[in-house]
């Protein structure tokens, strides 16, 4: 067995030639690659770290803010500033490369509403994960705690059309956005995404009362029962975090954490292969 200094210095050379993420890259595309895939399920869960969180010093330079202008109605000729493009909206344009790089990767504190409806903090990251059936993931990327998913959704389906391809994607409220929308709809893929109504009562009464009349007739959606499959990118998380290490950081630095991540992707994508291709072996014998 190394030693504790030569194991660090190995797993700094593995986190900086990316070695775990080179690795599931090539796992997926020679056993997903030329197969239709259903759906990717795209979510994202809490990574918590044993470092400080990041605060921004005065050294940092402020966020650009927006040019003034008088208040009230613009006279009849003022010309008024182009509105200034989301993230989501330049991601559109941008390569794989250039959306990962502009993602915040820095330890922070991140905060979620769970299910009985509290908020919860941690401190640390949060990993994207776009999971296909079988619980395989197929592409991951690690950033900031206080990340929203939203901001993740396409970079993660830019770094998954390069090894696969699929038919849905399936993402929770979180994502209800119209740029992702527009970008599925774009590739040839149908987006199943939980409305959000953002406060909308109105909205919310309608989609109730629509979910009342299909029941009435006993003719379910078929977008209710597909979006039932995202439970695999719930179950992906929780493997993760129970069985292939990710409760457990402990090193420091988002480079060296997502080599960490990575190796328990790696390890959950071999193992979930391997059980689709040992079952199709009993079922379908050569």
């Amino acid at each position: 067995m190394p030693s504790e200094a030569t194991f660090s210095r190995a797993f700094a050379e593995f986190a900086a030639q990316r070695l775990p993420e080179r690795v599931h890259e090539q796992l997926v595309r020679r056993h997903l690659q030329g197969h239709i895939i259903g759906h990717l399920a795209r979510d994202a869960t809490e990574i918590e770290a044993r470092e400080k969180p990041r605060r921004r010093s005065s050294d940092d330079p402020p966020p650009p803010a927006p040019p003034k202008r008088r208040r009230g109605r613009p006279r009849k000729d003022e010309v008024l500033p182009p509105k200034p493009l989301t993230r989501i909206e330049r991601q559109r344009t941008q390569s794989l490369d250039e959306m990962r790089a502009a993602l915040p990767t820095q330890c922070d504190v991140g905060v979620k509403r769970n299910s009985k409806g509290f908020k919860e903090t941690w401190i640390g990251y949060k990993l994207h994960l776009d999971t296909a059936n079988s619980i395989v993931p197929v592409a991951a990327i690690l950033t900031a705690a206080s990340t929203h998913d939203s901001q993740v959704a396409i970079p993660l389906a830019r770094a998954s059309e390069r090894r696969v391809v699929w038919l849905y994607d399936l993402m929770d409220s979180a994502y209800d956005a119209q740029p992702i929308i527009d970008d599925c709809i774009a590739a040839g893929r149908v987006p199943v995404i939980d409305r959000n109504t953002r406060r909308d009562t109105a909205l919310k009464t309608e989609i109730a009362a629509e979910r009342a009349r299909r029941r009435l007739i006993r003719i379910p959606d078929p977008s209710d029962l597909t979006y039932n499959e995202r439970t695999t990118a719930e179950r992906a998380n929780a493997r993760i975090k129970d069985e292939f290490g990710g409760r457990h950081l402990r090193v420091r630095g988002h480079l060296k954490a997502f080599c960490h991540l990575m190796f328990g992707v790696v390890a959950l994508a071999a193992d979930s292969i391997l059980r689709i291709f040992s079952a199709r072996f009993y079922i379908h014998p050569a």
